[in-house]
């Protein structure tokens, strides 16, 4: 084919998702789907606000009304190292460490924290079956869960599902409703990226890419069904003219571009609140 656009799913498809999760997912991260993944994870993390306990945590720290562009960079540049380098290189494992010890301030709950690590396995494997320019393969999909997995039990989670099965249906039964204070301040950071003049018109948008237990759990009016149509068919034809693109040579990470709350660069050690009580 022009470009060879498969390239990277027939190499994909020759690793073994449990042995090669890490190289897998930062094939998919990277090179596949950087854009999808990105925005599929943001949806992931706005999802887990769906849940009471968590929402009150992050309402009660503040840290998403005073400061959520921060509160994203931070958890995106720890996500990007383990992804980029892998969970268990030099970097990885200090970004784990810096993420435990961020966890560690706090009393949270064992089913909460298996409940966000499963959303960051599953959304993305939604979003991708509605808007990926192509799907992805069982090997990505098994990879996601391998990888996801084992970084959960080096963060001590515990009673985390042997198998990829057990463990969606885990996600599926453990959605609750939420704070709505916390969606409210994720929906106006997503919408900070955007000029003033156009955040009444991208407001709308940003509701139809959810799904009505979240609109309900943060009291979110409901789309037009014209709209969810138009943002679903818009994301359609994107990753139709995706798949004429040629494949990646070089990787495109979070951590990859510029950070708005580390303009100069950071440190992992330093990623986290400025309150040191929070």
């Amino acid at each position: 084919m022009l470009f060879n656009r498969y390239k990277n799913l027939h190499v994909i498809q020759q690793l073994d998702p449990v042995q090669d999760h890490c190289r897998i997912y930062n094939l998919m991260n990277g090179y596949e789907f950087p854009w999808d993944m990105t925005r599929s994870l943001e949806v992931a993390l706005m999802r887990t606000y769906c849940v009471p306990s968590i929402s009150k945590l992050l309402n009660q720290t503040g840290e998403f009304t005073h400061c959520p562009q921060k509160r994203y960079d931070d958890t995106s540049i720890i996500v990007g190292e383990m992804i980029k380098w892998g969970y268990d290189s030099d970097r990885g494992k200090e970004a784990l460490q810096r993420m435990n010890a961020l966890h560690a301030r706090f009393k949270i709950d064992n089913g909460d924290f298996l409940y966000v690590l499963s959303t960051f396995i599953f959304e993305p494997i939604r979003w991708n079956v509605r808007f990926g320019w192509r799907l992805m393969c069982e090997q990505e999909k098994l990879a996601s869960f391998y990888f996801w997995r084992e970084v959960g039990k080096q963060m001590q989670i515990q009673n985390i599902p042997e198998t990829y099965e057990e463990l969606e249906r885990y996600n599926l039964d453990y959605e609750r409703h939420t704070n709505c204070r916390v969606g409210e301040a994720t929906r106006d950071l997503f919408l900070s990226w955007f000029p003033s003049w156009m955040r009444s018109a991208i407001k709308p948008g940003i509701y139809a890419l959810l799904d009505e237990t979240m609109l309900d759990a943060f009291g979110f009016p409901y789309p037009s069904p014209l709209l969810r149509s138009a943002m679903v068919s818009l994301l359609r034809i994107r990753a139709k003219l995706i798949r004429l693109f040629p494949p990646r040579n070089h990787p495109n990470f979070y951590i990859d571009s510029p950070i708005p709350s580390y303009p100069t660069g950071y440190e992992i050690a330093n990623v986290g609140p400025l309150n040191p009580k929070i």
